[in-house]
C-alpha cells in the first residue's frame, strides 16, 4: 500500500493552519524569538496522535527527570537531539506531555528549539506547522554559505553576511533570556534531517561546541522510529511520506558541560587541527551508539516503563 504524503493526509488542516498563522514570513533581528501558536499546536498534536503507536516510550526517564530537577534548581540546560524528520520535535514534546509525569509535562513547556529561517520563509503551510512550537530562529552557516555563493556581487554577499550576523547576535541574546526564564534550549547538532545514503547529513556542526560553553548541563537524546520519511529529491515537509510508528526518545545521563568538554579536549592529541569538530564528532558518536543499542530491541517488544498515554 502506498503511504500518503503529509499534503495528501492532512490537507484538511491547511485552511485552519493558515487562518491561525501569525508568525513572520521574513526573519530579521527583531523577531527571532517566536512563542508557540497554541491554536496550531492542537492540529500538530493531532497529527502526532494519529500516527504514534501506543507502545512508544521515553527511554532513560530518570535522566530526563534529573535534568528537569536541576533546571528547576537554577542550572541552564541544553538538549542535543538526533534529527530524522520534521515531526521529531512535535512527537518529543507530545510524549513528554503525555508521559504521566507532571515534571516531564512541565519540561515540555520549557523547551525552546533552535530553528533555521527556512521553516518561516520557504512555505506558508510549513511555517504554520513550525510556529506550533516556541523557537529561537537563526541564520544557519550552511544557508549563509549557499546564499553567498549565489550572490550576484561581492556587495550582495557582504550584505547577506551582515544580515546573518545581526540575526544570530539577536538569537544569542534571545537564548540568554531563555536561560534566565528557566527555559531549555533544544538543538539538532547535525543542523539538518538525516537522509539515508547521505552520511554528511548526520555529521555534527562544529558550531555546537559554542553551545556546550554556554550551558551548565546537557542531555543527549536519540530517536528511534519516525512518523515521516523524506521523499527522495524533495525537501518540502509536505511531500514527506507519513506512517504510524513506534517511537523511542532516549536520554543520556546528565552531562556537566564544562567538565565534559574540558576532559574530552584534554584527551585529544597535542596539535589537533580542529578540536571543535572532534568535540561534536564525539557527541554524535555517543548518540549513534545510544540509537543503535535501542534499535536492537525497539521492535521486539522489550522496553522500559515509559510508555506514552493518550488519555
Amino acid at each position: 500500500m502506498t503511504r500518503p504524503t503529509v499534503r495528501e493526509a492532512y490537507a484538511a488542516f491547511f485552511e485552519d493552519l493558515s487562518t491561525n498563522s501569525i508568525a513572520a514570513a521574513k526573519i530579521d533581528s527583531t523577531n527571532v524569538y517566536q512563542h508557540a501558536n497554541m491554536k496550531n499546536r492542537k492540529l500538530m498534536d493531532k497529527l502526532v496522535e494519529d500516527n504514534l503507536l501506543p507502545e512508544s516510550y521515553l527511554g532513560g526517564k530518570e535522566h530526563f527527570l534529573n535534568f528537569y530537577h536541576q533546571i528547576k534548581r537554577g542550572k541552564s540546560g541544553l538538549i542535543l537531539m538526533e534529527h530524522y524528520s520534521n515531526t521529531d520535535l512535535p512527537a518529543f514534546l507530545y510524549m513528554l506531555e503525555h508521559s504521566g509525569s507532571a515534571d516531564l509535562s512541565d519540561l515540555s513547556k520549557r523547551i525552546v528549539a533552535i530553528a533555521g529561517m527556512k521553516l518561516n520563509e520557504d512555505n506558508p503551510i510549513v511555517r504554520a506547522f513550525a510556529e506550533s512550537f516556541t523557537r529561537v530562529v537563526i541564520y544557519p552557516t550552511r544557508s549563509l554559505s549557499k546564499n553567498e555563493e549565489s550572490a550576484q556581487s561581492e556587495e550582495e554577499a557582504k550584505e547577506e553576511e551582515l544580515k546573518a550576523r545581526k540575526i544570530n547576535l539577536a538569537a544569542m541574546r534571545a537564548m540568554d533570556d531563555c536561560k534566565k526564564r528557566g527555559e531549555v534550549i533544544l538543538v539538532f547538532p547535525s543542523g539538518t534531517r538525516y537522509r539515508p545514503g547521505h552520511p554528511e547529513t548526520k555529521r555534527g556542526l562544529r558550531e555546537i561546541d559554542s553551545y556546550l560553553r554556554l550551558f551548565d548541563i546537557a542531555i543527549l537524546v536519540s530517536i528511534n522510529g519516525s512518523l515521516l520519511e523524506i521523499q527522495e529529491g524533495k525537501e518540502d515537509m509536505l511531500s514527506d511520506f507519513i506512517s504510524k510508528d513506534k517511537l523511542v526518545f532516549a536520554s543520556s545521563p546528565v552531562i556537566e558541560c564544562k567538565q565534559f568538554r574540558t576532559e574530552y579536549l584534554a584527551s585529544l592529541p597535542e596539535g589537533e587541527p580542529d578540536p571543535k569538530q572532534k568535540m561534536i564528532d564525539h557527541i554524535m558518536e555517543i548518540l549513534e551508539n545510544q540509537h543503535n543499542k535501542i534499535e536492537e530491541t525497539r521492535l521486539s517488544g522489550e522496553h522500559d516503563k515509559g510508555k506514552v498515554s493518550k488519555e
